[in-house]
């Protein structure tokens, strides 16, 4: 079996989240998905027992996933430890049995994964017959602003452009994805976020403190010039900035959701098996193969 690319240094990822850490994590996003994950589950009519939260930065998922009534126990399941009960575990190698879960959520983690496909298999592997799995994962449209920036500027000051910004999944590709790891069921829509800010000086650090800086395989070595960093500023403003002067960023949130395969779960009709003819449903006549309309 062909190893995947490598995307995104790992080790380097647990590191930013570490500064993250220190310098004292921005919340405002992962809150937000929190409480939108929270809302989505709290609309299923089910128990779920044993849950887990992968690779999720932060407690918030935990915290409002503890006032679900149809919860039990929520393992925390992420690079670095966290509050009891957790285990320190890469979302790419998951330590979970087969059939062990019941369901298995997670919040702005699984973009940054090298093997996302072999990620939803191993996910889908853990979950019971019947089990659920929910996540909201950053889409391509994050941060757009900053990628055209930054690519116009470099290709201006310095002849060439640099991996900066992670190439994020596609909505379109997700639901393929989820049928790929065989989930029944899948489900997967999108919401956009704009946010602003007073430079895009700002929002960089603010991408720090959420451990969200560039974590590339890829990425060029060497410092950036200033020059460049200067111009990047400079076409963000000219292109993305409202009339007050602030910039705009854009975050693109992709849900994701399915179900580890069960007898009890609706399957689609055998061709051929309906009872009732659709033309008869409409009220029209139903046209033979070869004959002409109003003949």
């Amino acid at each position: 079996m062909p190893q995947s690319p490598i995307v995104f240094d790992r080790a380097l990822l647990r590191r930013r989240l570490m500064r993250a850490q220190t310098l004292g994590f921005e919340p405002f996003l992962i809150d937000r998905v929190a409480a939108e994950l929270s809302e989505r589950l709290g609309a299923v009519l089910r128990r779920f027992d044993r849950a887990v939260d992968l690779g999720t930065p932060t407690e918030a998922v935990r915290a409002a996933l503890s006032r679900q009534p149809s919860l039990g126990m929520v393992i925390a399941a992420a690079a670095l430890p966290r509050a009891k009960p957790s285990v320190v575990a890469d979302a790419e190698a998951l330590p979970f049995r087969d059939g062990a879960l019941d369901l298995v959520v997670s919040a702005l983690a699984l973009q940054l994964v090298n093997d996302l496909p072999g990620t939803l298999i191993q996910i889908r592997r853990a979950l019971k017959g019947d089990g659920l799995f929910l996540a909201a994962l950053l889409g391509g449209d994050t941060l757009t602003e900053l990628r055209q920036s930054f690519a116009a500027a470099e290709a201006e000051v310095e002849g060439g452009v640099s991996p900066r910004v992670a190439p994020f999944a596609d909505v379109r590709e997700m639901g393929a994805l989820l049928q790929r790891a065989g989930f029944a069921l899948p489900v997967t829509d999108a919401d956009r976020l704009i946010v602003r800010y007073a430079s895009p000086f700002r929002l960089m650090a603010e991408l720090r403190r959420m451990g969200a800086a560039n974590a590339l395989a890829e990425r060029r070595r060497t410092p950036l010039r200033r020059a460049t960093l200067r111009r990047m500023a400079e076409i963000y403003a000219a292109r993305f900035a409202d009339p007050d002067g602030k910039v705009r960023a854009t975050f693109e949130v992709i849900w994701l959701s399915g179900w580890a395969p069960h007898e009890s779960q609706q399957k689609p009709l055998r061709p051929g098996s309906a009872q009732a003819r659709l033309a008869d449903a409409l009220g029209t006549r139903e046209i033979g193969t070869g004959e002409k309309a109003g003949e």
